[in-house]
């Protein structure tokens, strides 16, 4: 199974704080059933060029790469980028889009979307060497119209949810609902530290199959291997 959304890069961020931490935190995820992690640490492009990023992405890679066994889960390299106006002019976005693939994925505005941000969306989406994929949408379902929603999913925007929508009883029926109405396609743990948002997705991954089935998950994770297997 995927955990499309983690932090498990060493240093990065406000995720894992060294190498020891990442380390368990993979062992978690893999008892939790997970065998790729997509690393996505923060991106914010005010604070430094993308050139920097995996740089910097490179070198906390490079931390915990001697330590790998045959046991634990495969890292792809990506990034959570966060949006603003005009990303779509950004030098370099293609650079960080989750490694062998053409998913990108983008964290947006905790607030109502302009029009001006649903165009470009839509933009980014019709450029082809780029699948947009919103990270932890839960979070801004209250926020936009049934139309903003209607046009990205139109738009063949990709959908990623938290594992922490599936488990919290007061979304957990909403999450399962979108998951089976094809409204989202990733679940990713979101998860930072051990002390801190741990990996859950293990009973996110649980509570889906109890709903909806072996069979569903199953074709949930080939549908999103076959993402990771598209190489440029």
């Amino acid at each position: 199974m995927i955990d499309w959304h983690s932090h498990i890069l060493p240093e990065m961020d406000d995720g894992s704080r060294n190498v020891t931490e990442s380390l368990s935190m993979l062992k978690l995820l893999e008892k939790q059933g997970i065998d790729t992690v997509v690393a996505t640490p923060h991106f914010y492009a005010n604070d430094e060029s993308a050139e920097r990023f995996l740089e910097r992405r490179a070198a906390a890679y490079g931390k915990i790469q001697a330590e790998f066994s045959q046991q634990f889960p495969r890292i792809l390299q990506g990034a959570e980028v966060r949006y603003y106006q005009g990303i779509s002019r950004m030098a370099g976005l293609k650079r960080l889009r989750i490694e062998n693939s053409k998913l990108l994925l983008l964290e947006m505005p905790m607030e109502r979307w302009t029009e001006y941000t649903v165009k470009e969306l839509e933009e980014l989406a019709g450029f082809g060497d780029c699948r947009i994929v919103l990270a932890h949408i839960e979070r801004y379902l209250p926020m936009q119209s049934e139309r903003t929603w209607e046009r990205l999913y139109n738009s063949r925007i990709l959908m990623q949810a938290n594992a922490s929508f599936f488990i919290e009883m007061r979304s957990s029926r909403k999450a399962i609902n979108f998951l089976k109405k094809g409204k989202i396609q990733f679940v990713g743990s979101d998860c930072h530290r051990m002390t801190a948002r741990p990996p859950r997705i293990g009973e996110a991954y649980e509570r889906i199959e109890k709903k909806l089935g072996s069979v569903f998950v199953s074709q949930m994770n080939e549908y999103g291997y076959s993402k990771i297997a598209q190489n440029l």
